[in-house]
């Protein structure tokens, strides 16, 4: 069995306030055309198939014509819900689109949707892992000692039936331990959510979400297929693409990548005022394409943002790196702070301010205390 791996569309985006509702179109456009092209078996959907999770109109309708033209190629889809998206909203009918071969993963009430297809080496079971909470876990499973994102998980793992010798794939919206993240997604402070690829042991295929850099963890079959589109300029250098599996006998998975080419593509540029407005260095350049522009001119030029913009309509950000502002930059704190989880951070502070270390009993509370903040964030 072949089947197409996608996620993270964030139908609906805006980034620094431009609307991605025709870079969207243009892109699913592209991914239909690579359907016909590659004809694969089945489409995953690994989850954030919206921005927000009450999405506008125009959202939801050009999501409805893809599935649409998906369903019109009898190409089964499976898709999840992630954290941006609201899972009674997404579950909208489910029944009635299982009809069609569109299954959408269940709203989490302790139990978790299996699948099962078949192709000439056997049955395969697609599992519908929606994003996770786990405060939303822990309600439905008591009985579990769930403390934290890698807790939740392994509980709902371990209340899969899971038949080993043959062959799995589970659809997961969550981030995993060593994932390279982007700007544009939602994380938590110091590795709250993280979890450890090692729980996946033994599933042929794991479709993940929620990291937008195409990307493996652990091994091969775990992967993060990335973003259909660049969203932020931390994604300048990526190249955005579509996975394609190819499932055979149990242990044999083939993996091949497809490169999408956007509509307006997102880049950084730098130089002086003079050197960006020569026409001899921007009449050969994409200058449609959304742009982060850093300028180095020593003094601040008039009106620039409007000057340039009649040569480069869509700049997204505008700024000056020179004497003046690397003068006055400040780095308030250091950079192992930042991989430091919150609970870490805390007990430093703590211990410098007391001068003793926090009593179990206060590091148990704080640990509660932070996850039900971070989980009423979300």
């Amino acid at each position: 069995m072949k089947f197409m791996h996608l996620s993270d569309l964030h139908i609906g985006k805006r980034v620094n306030e431009y609307s991605m509702m025709d870079d969207q179109k243009y892109i699913l456009s592209q991914i239909v055309r690579l359907l016909d092209e590659e004809k694969p078996d089945a489409v995953l959907i690994a989850g954030d198939i919206y921005d927000k999770s009450i999405p506008g109109a125009d959202a939801i309708m050009l999501f409805d014509r893809f599935l649409t033209q998906v369903s019109e190629r009898k190409v089964p889809v499976f898709l999840i819900s992630g954290n941006h998206d609201s899972q009674e909203r997404l579950a909208f009918g489910r029944d009635i689109l299982s009809h069609s071969h569109i299954y959408i993963s269940e709203v989490f009430r302790g139990k978790i949707e299996k699948i099962t297809k078949e192709d000439e080496y056997g049955p395969i079971h697609f599992y519908l892992i929606p994003y996770l909470k786990p405060a939303v876990v822990k309600h439905y499973m008591p009985e579990a000692d769930i403390t934290d994102y890698q807790s939740a998980m392994e509980a709902v793992i371990g209340s899969l039936e899971i038949e080993y010798r043959e062959r799995n794939v589970f659809l997961v919206h969550q981030f995993l331990t060593g994932a390279l993240r982007s700007e544009s997604e939602e994380v938590s402070v110091g590795g709250l959510d993280d979890i450890s690829a090692e729980i996946f042991e033994g599933i042929d295929y794991v479709a993940l979400g929620h990291i937008h850099k195409p990307q493996s963890v652990l091994r091969e079959t775990i992967r993060y297929c990335g973003t259909p589109l660049k969203y932020s300029f931390s994604e300048a250098g990526h190249d955005k693409s579509v996975t394609f599996v190819t499932m055979k006998e149990k242990g044999n998975v083939e993996i091949t990548q497809r490169r999408l080419k956007p509509l307006r593509d997102m880049r950084k540029i730098r130089g002086t005022y003079l050197e960006l407005t020569d026409k001899a260095n921007y009449e050969n350049t994409e200058v449609e394409d959304y742009l982060a522009i850093t300028l180095t001119d020593d003094e601040d030029i008039p009106e620039v943002m409007g000057k340039l913009s009649a040569i480069y309509p869509n700049i997204m950000k505008l700024e000056y790196d020179n004497r003046r502002t690397q003068a006055s930059g400040i780095d308030y704190l250091p950079q192992e702070a930042y991989d430091k989880k919150p609970l870490e951070l805390f007990e430093e502070f703590y211990e410098k301010q007391n001068g003793m270390s926090m009593w179990e009993e206060q590091r148990a509370y704080l640990s509660e205390l932070i996850e039900t903040i971070w989980e009423g964030s979300l």
